[in-house]
């Protein structure tokens, strides 16, 4: 087992980082951690400053956090010169890290800045259907115009407001927040069943019309703030809707029957991976599923999701899958020549999760039909020049998006399983990952996201460092090895942007179902 140094780490990491932020890009969204220029992309209204507040809080550093609540009680939302706003990213970072904020500190500048951010969402739900405008030009809805629910929308984006609504709510008394993210969730239960894949939602669909006939599943991109935010909405909720136990053991089984598979991996490791799955019609009429072996870092959370679950609605296999399944990401991570896992990677699905054998050979050949698009094997070729150019690693077929953008869900899961098992050799894991992430994404003033993690010797930087950096990443990674007690699962739910919303008493939830 490990020290907390990692903690003292994390914590000198978001000084550092944020000393570098006030002088070149105070009140911007992000700081471009090269170049050293700010960069605006939601709203411009800080995302930094709101997204870490609750970061500042838990960290003990009171004056930066003194600092940070002054300038977002102060900003303006209407000074934007954004043609369109993403609600459920404003959603997740500046609402989510208020709420979590003022749970904290009871600060009452962060509710009123917090009611005014919830109430100028609740406005992108003015549509015909109630179902919100993702994509939203709010410029338009102060003119009064028309305002449509739109025809490509996310299940995430849709899906994501549950939790922030119902704490809004929660905190202040007023019931349209809870009533508009409910009518959503309602809807989604009520598609639930009928979508191509019954018991998941497509990663896309039609909010307008609400048809949910789109034929991609996965738990990844798109679609992972909705599926963890299932059983979270039901902790907030002290158990009060029922809904949500339901709707998370529909999914949950059908996901664990279509999505999840053991990859054929060299060291003989019998770990889990979350794949996307289609589903097609075949030529009499009937649909067929067929997995697809690409996996996305966003899908890591799963592992925490069904930790959580397991605990929640005590389900112990979901405790068994959970396991596999953060060791299944770490496995990724570790195979990566930089020891970082990439944001997509493809790899190769055992027949079988209870026997699954390395086959060099098969694996090889897998590789040769992948980059060749050849349906079939070639005995006789050699497949070791290609392997060995474009660094794949054993067990994977194919890296289509080699980059790190510095994501949390890993550590997030890691956290998670942690906090509810116990299970010690986390924290040792857990070390490593972080040693390994800063030591390639560190630049002169700040951390920047990697555009190939495949390739060993100097790490090759993007001019890019999310405000999840901090907000998220860094602060599972400071959590994890702090007291058990510290923002306890029993206690608080964590956001998808991970912002820690506290879970009333069942007195004072102040909801009417």
């Amino acid at each position: 087992m490990v020290s907390n140094s990692p903690a003292v780490g994390c914590e000198a990491g978001i000084l550092a980082v944020l000393e570098v932020y006030k002088s070149k890009a105070w009140q911007a969204d992000e700081l471009a951690p090269i170049s050293g220029t700010p960069r605006n992309g939601l709203g411009g209204w800080g995302t930094t400053i709101f997204d870490n507040l609750d970061t500042l809080w838990i960290m003990g550093m009171k004056d930066e956090f003194e600092n940070a609540a002054t300038a977002v009680s102060q900003m303006s939302l209407a000074d934007t010169s954004s043609p369109d706003i993403n609600t459920h990213e404003v959603n997740v970072h500046h609402l989510g890290g208020l709420l979590a904020a003022y749970d904290l500190s009871s600060d009452p500048r962060l509710l009123q800045k917090a009611i005014e951010v919830g109430d100028m969402l609740y406005a992108a739900f003015d549509t015909p259907n109630r179902m919100p405008i993702i994509h939203w030009d709010l410029h338009r809805a102060a003119r009064q115009e028309e305002q449509i629910a739109e025809e490509v929308a996310s299940a995430s984006g849709l899906g994501s407001f549950v939790l922030e609504f119902t704490r809004l709510t929660q905190i202040t008394g007023d019931q349209k927040y809870f009533d508009a993210a409910q009518r959503v969730m309602a809807t989604l239960r009520q598609q639930q069943d009928s979508t191509k894949l019954a018991g998941m939602w497509p990663v896309v669909f039609n909010a307008r019309t609400e048809n949910f006939d789109g034929d991609l599943f996965t738990m990844g991109a798109e679609v992972d703030c909705l599926y963890k935010s299932l059983p979270k909405a039901y902790a907030l909720l002290g158990g009060q809707e029922p809904m949500y136990h339901k709707i998370y053991e529909k999914f949950t089984r059908t996901a664990a029957g279509h999505s999840l598979f053991r990859p054929m991996n060299a060291e003989g490791k019998d770990v889990l991976v979350p794949g996307s799955v289609r589903v097609m019609m075949t030529e009499n009429g009937k649909l067929r599923t067929h997995l697809e072996s690409q996996v996305h870092t966003r899908a890591c959370s799963a592992g925490g999701m069904f930790a959580m679950g397991a605990a929640l609605f005590n389900i112990p296999i979901h405790q068994q899958i959970a396991h596999k399944l953060v060791d299944g990401c770490v496995w990724a991570h570790k195979a990566m020549a930089l020891g970082v896992m990439p944001e997509v990677y493809e790899t190769i699905p055992c027949a079988s999760q209870k026997n699954c054998l390395w086959n060099e050979w098969h694996w090889k050949q897998e590789v040769y039909k992948w980059t060749m698009n050849q349906p079939d094997p070639n005995p006789s070729l050699d497949v070791e020049k290609y392997v060995r150019e474009h660094h794949i690693a054993k067990g994977f077929i194919s890296i289509p998006n080699t980059r790190y953008n510095l994501r949390p869900e890993t550590i997030e899961s890691i956290f998670v399983l942690y906090r509810v098992t116990g299970r010690e050799d986390l924290l040792d894991i857990a070390w490593e990952l972080f040693e390994k992430i800063q030591n390639v994404t560190k630049t002169s003033d700040a951390n920047a996201a990697l555009a190939d993690v495949t390739t060993n010797g100097e790490p090759v930087h993007n001019d890019s460092m999310k405000s999840y950096w901090m907000a998220h990443t860094l602060k599972y990674f400071y959590l994890i090895f702090g007291p058990p007690d510290e923002l306890s699962l029993d206690e608080y739910v964590f956001n998808s942007g991970g912002h820690p919303l506290k879970i009333p008493e069942r007195t004072e939830a102040g909801l009417e179902f």
